[in-house]
């Protein structure tokens, strides 16, 4: 997969982990998590362009900090946030 396509598979997790999240589905949560961390993985050694290097750079330091915190409201919203940025982002990558 190129970035475009890693990004918006990021996406569509965060956009999931987020609805997850106020439904406390926290099983499908860890699974999420580890599959987002999977295409950062693998986004990791794929080319990016320089627009898109600072919100990838913002995105994983993020992306730690809710792996490392309790899913709640304000943790979907965050998800949620991040799921639109990169949808609209994907492009730069």
């Amino acid at each position: 997969m190129n970035a475009e396509e890693l990004i918006l598979n990021i996406a569509v997790n965060m956009g999931r982990l987020s609805k997850w999240a106020m439904e406390g589905k926290t099983q499908r949560i860890r699974q999420f998590i580890y599959d987002t961390e999977t295409y950062l993985n693998q986004l990791e050694n794929v080319h990016k362009s320089e627009k898109f290097k600072s919100t990838y750079t913002t995105f994983k330091r993020k992306f730690e900090q809710l792996k490392n915190s309790t899913p709640n409201e304000i943790w979907a919203d965050e998800a949620l946030t991040w799921a639109n940025i990169l949808t609209h982002r994907a492009k730069l990558a």
